[in-house]
């Protein structure tokens, strides 16, 4: 990674009922020099909360749980009133991101060349995709491509580096998990510099689990496609 010690970089973590890995998320984020660290407990149930604080990371609570969407806007309106960040790393609760792979991310927006760097599982020579899950990924991308008048190989990724003028501009709008579209959108409308860079997502039984049904996709196009003609 590019030396700048004087850059504030923070990691956002929307978190709901991750008790069972928020800890270890956040220590092996702290063992890589990654010690800004913000959870959005978004209405758990468990005990994310104090797990997370427990673990050294600064907690937010939503009363209720409100989605990953409005997680995220949460906590970048909050690091942006009183932090003022040079960049905002948004990482999975669930152990699917390696924090290894934040220099990549954060490279190109210390080097003055992007705006947005967005990771994507597409990028590597082999991939790790479950088949089924790549099909539905695919499709999504194509999708939200074509909705968005962009080219990405990978459209909702949530491992994604923001600089200052992406911090301060971009606005999500849906409080689910179709904010990755409103990401995307917010980068031509507000000519955002962009970068993809190969990233590795970890496959467990238990992030397979906790992932999104095909379903849920169907469901998230139609809202985007509502969003878009209203």
């Amino acid at each position: 990674m590019t030396e700048n010690k004087d850059k504030k970089i923070y990691i956002l973590i929307p978190a709901f009922n991750e008790e069972s890995q928020i800890g270890r998320v956040i220590s092996s984020l702290k063992e890589r020099g990654f010690t800004n660290i913000l959870v959005i407990n978004d209405g758990s149930r468990d005990k994310t909360e104090q797990i997370a604080m427990e673990a050294g990371a600064e907690v937010l609570n939503h009363i209720i749980n409100r989605g990953q969407g409005a997680a995220l806007r949460t906590g970048i309106e909050y690091l942006r009133e009183t932090a003022t960040p040079d960049i905002i790393i948004t990482f999975d609760a669930d152990g699917q991101h390696r924090p290894e792979d934040i220099p990549a991310l954060v490279d190109p927006i210390l080097k003055g060349e992007a705006d947005i760097v967005l990771g994507s599982r597409f990028l590597k020579e082999k991939s790790n995709i479950p088949p089924i899950r790549k099909l539905v990924l695919k499709a999504g991308i194509l999708f939200t491509n074509f909705i968005s008048r962009i080219n990405l190989t990978d459209t909702h990724n949530g491992f994604r580096a923001l600089g200052k003028k992406a911090i301060e501009k971009i606005k999500i709008t849906h409080r689910g998990m179709e904010h990755a579209s409103d990401i995307i959108d917010e980068i031509p409308k507000n000519k955002l510099r962009y970068k993809e860079v190969p990233v590795e997502i970890i496959y467990t039984d238990y992030s397979k689990m906790k992932g999104q049904k095909t379903s849920n996709f169907i469901k998230m196009g139609i809202k985007i496609i509502i969003k878009k003609i209203s």
